[in-house]
């Protein structure tokens, strides 16, 4: 996993397809917090002329996968349990920004959340999910 965590903060990165499609950067990826952000694109726009969604779900939901990732242990994955999203206000263009963090890291499952913020740091969504901690067999 350590080596995967480092390899992402590479430009040009192909550990991780989705990032370089949606062109999501990693502005920061520690285990207190992990930051990620995704420059507009009129792609983004759904038939209202506002981002879908389901873009800031997608940002929300790898940030805070990530941060889960960095504070697994050698030898451990995860799996996501449930994830929910809250959506506060819509923009229609500007950087979109994840800022991740560990809510409560139990022995099995590690509680996250995080706040995707605009430009002006104005919050557009909070979401929150469960990550389940898997053990890797023998």
């Amino acid at each position: 996993m350590k080596e995967y965590l480092k390899k992402l903060r590479e430009p040009g990165q192909r550990v991780n397809l989705l990032f370089p499609f949606l062109g999501v950067k990693v502005e920061r990826l520690e285990p207190d917090k992990v930051v990620l952000c995704l420059p507009w694109r009129e792609d983004f726009l759904q038939g209202a002329g506002v981002v879908a969604g389901g873009v800031m779900a997608t940002l929300a939901d790898e940030a805070m996968a990530h941060v889960v990732l960095i504070n697994l242990e050698p030898g451990e994955s995860t799996a996501t349990i449930e994830m929910n999203i809250r959506y506060l206000r819509t923009i229609e263009k500007g950087e979109l920004r994840a800022v991740a963090t560990v809510v409560k890291k139990g022995r099995k499952i590690l509680t996250v959340a995080a706040d995707i913020l605009d430009e002006k740091d104005r919050l557009l969504a909070q979401a929150g999910a469960s990550f389940m901690v898997v053990e890797k067999k023998s």
